[in-house]
């Protein structure tokens, strides 16, 4: 009896659904075709040439475009180690984030906010606050712009805006009050040696100041401009069935300011 009354529930949920995408085509495709959403694992995690966690983690991202075009986003991008590192404690980090994108030019407003090893005599492990002298949350403007095919290197500019108390980027005064930001900016240009082959490889270099402070996020304390990340990155699609194709990457990463390398290899399961 249970089994005839979820299999009338189901025929009658599927009939209305069909039913109302005839109906509403214009639904379907805001529902279908406008929300999406990734997962990545990978062996480590890097980023801007530092080494946010040695562990394996997993990634993911939720996005919504705002126009039919896809050109306008907004979405949730996370990702949490799958052990602890080697000073027990773990990584996780949840972001907000609005984006515009024509396929050359990209400019994107993050909210960043990684938990992992919050230390609250100078942060807030609250994830709502947002003081402007202990928040632990990052406010990051990222662009990006790819010239033509006859020069397609790509030139990256990230600034740092506001927030990151529990990373360094906020400057108190000796009484302890607020006193200005560093706006920490890392600049990389990559270039693609080899695209359109089986394995693709593009090469990059990043460097990194601070807008108002003589040292900066991404360096080793000691000096205002430093190469803070360099390295190739190469890239294939593996062909698993018929119908599912599996993107793999291979990063080799070399911090010359904090003088050590690392590999990436990644994965985009979805």
């Amino acid at each position: 009896m249970m089994r005839k009354i979820l299999k009338g529930i189901f025929v009658l949920a599927l009939s209305t659904g069909r039913l109302f995408s005839q109906e509403s085509g214009e639904a379907k495709e805001t529902e279908e075709g406008r929300l999406d959403f990734t997962a990545n694992i990978q062996n480590n995690h890097l980023w801007r040439g530092l080494i946010i966690t040695d562990k394996p983690v997993v990634m993911g991202n939720i996005s919504y475009a705002l126009d039919a075009e896809k050109k306008w986003k907004v979405g949730i991008w996370g990702a949490s180690a799958l052990a602890d590192d080697k000073d027990n404690t773990h990584y996780k980090e949840i972001n907000y984030y609005i984006q515009y994108s024509d396929g050359r030019l990209y400019i994107g407003l993050w909210d960043l906010y990684n938990s992992r090893n919050i230390n609250t005599a100078v942060a807030a492990d609250d994830i709502f606050s947002y003081s402007q002298r202990r928040t632990a949350h990052i406010i990051d403007l990222r662009t990006n712009y790819t010239f033509g095919p006859s020069f397609p290197i790509n030139i990256e500019a990230d600034i740092m805006l506001y927030g990151g108390a529990n990373a360094g980027e906020v400057i108190l005064e000796p009484d302890g009050s607020y006193k200005k930001n560093r706006y920490s900016t890392y600049i990389q240009a990559s270039y693609p040696v080899i695209k359109g082959q089986k394995v693709n490889l593009d090469a990059f270099v990043g460097a990194g100041f601070a807008l108002n402070d003589k040292t900066f996020l991404y360096g080793n304390g000691k000096n205002s401009f430093d190469i803070v990340n360099v390295g190739v990155k190469a890239g294939k699609v593996v062909k698993i069935t018929d119908h599912y194709s599996l993107p793999v990457s291979m990063m080799a990463m070399w911090n010359p300011s904090n003088k050590y390398a690392r590999i990436q290899l990644a994965a985009t399961v979805f």
